[in-house]
């Protein structure tokens, strides 16, 4: 089994963002929704919602964030 950092994705009501994305990144982000459905059993249909849980993910266990925020609340 692959060690994904992504888990199944939630399905939440979204905010709409329009991003443009380089060729090479999104080839790289269909061939990971791949391995995801293949890993979880659920099917992703469309790679683009894996954008949110990527940056949610990154944002959560980012130390240097996290140490920014402490320090300004």
């Amino acid at each position: 089994m692959t060690k994904l950092k992504l888990g199944a994705i939630a399905d939440d009501k979204p905010i709409k963002v329009t991003v443009e994305l380089p060729a090479p990144l999104h080839r790289d982000l269909v061939a990971y929704a791949e391995v995801l459905a293949r890993e979880t059993g659920q099917p992703v249909t469309d790679p683009a919602k894996l954008i949110a849980p990527m940056v949610q993910r990154f944002i959560a266990t980012d130390r240097g964030c996290a140490k920014a925020r402490r320090q300004s609340s």
